[in-house]
């Protein structure tokens, strides 16, 4: 199972690279990205994995060589064989998308639309609670921002009926505000370490020993504990 697992992520890592080249090829003097699709699909499907890969962004590349790919793409027969199959059935008109990664490690997605490129997601989402991960990067922008009214929506429901917003500021700026200034600033500097979840609770361990826990309370992932 788990070689399976391996060779289906680099499978789809493969198909999310190429995705991002054939939309940058949208832009310029380029293949087209339904050109791009199509040699994509045909080298598929002449096993010539030495062309497709060629076809990968340097994102994924720098990420995965030439021999690992073709390695992968030879044992993952049956899917890359329906993976070219449906490529090339597919119809001609392809969306063009980019992602832009800026602040807490947000993302903005844009798709080009009539020659212009429009932003797809919603810009005013500043506080997202929708996985574990938002709503920690979430819980520092409001921290750095001193937003202490937000910080309530993060606080689970059974410690949510003793916090005010006034004794959130206090818990934040008051007497131990050099310790928890330095426990936030640890947080923030490891945003991307990796994030164990299991039904309703989840877990992000951080510096030597300490650990966030995250609780799901009707659709919404909080802030259970910081250390």
């Amino acid at each position: 199972m788990q070689r399976s697992a391996s060779r289906r992520g680099v499978l789809l890592a493969g198909l999310a690279g190429f995705a991002l080249a054939a939309a940058a090829a949208c832009g310029g003097r380029q293949a087209g990205p339904v050109s791009t699709i199509h040699s994509y699909s045909a080298a598929l499907r002449a096993k010539d994995y030495s062309r497709a890969y060629d076809m990968m962004s340097e994102s994924f590349q720098a990420r995965h060589s030439r021999e690992e790919f073709i390695r992968m793409m030879k044992e993952s027969g049956d899917e890359v064989a329906e993976t070219a199959q449906k490529l090339s059935s597919q119809s001609k008109e392809v969306e063009a998308t980019a992602e832009f990664r800026y602040g807490l490690g947000d993302t903005m997605r844009l798709v080009q639309e009539d020659g212009e490129w429009r932003i797809a997601s919603n810009p005013i989402d500043f506080y997202s609670q929708a996985t574990p991960r938002d709503a920690l990067r979430s819980f520092v922008r409001a921290y750095e921002l001193e937003r202490w009214d937000v910080m309530l929506r993060f606080v689970p429901s059974k410690y949510r009926e003793r916090m005010t917003v006034d004794k959130m500021r206090e818990q934040f700026k008051g007497s131990q505000r050099a310790e928890i200034e330095s426990m936030m600033n640890m947080i923030r500097a490891n945003l991307d370490e990796p994030i164990t979840d299991k039904g309703n609770e989840a877990r992000m361990p951080y510096g030597d020993r300490f650990e966030v826990k995250f609780v799901l309370e009707e659709g919404k992932w909080k802030i259970q504990d910081l250390d």
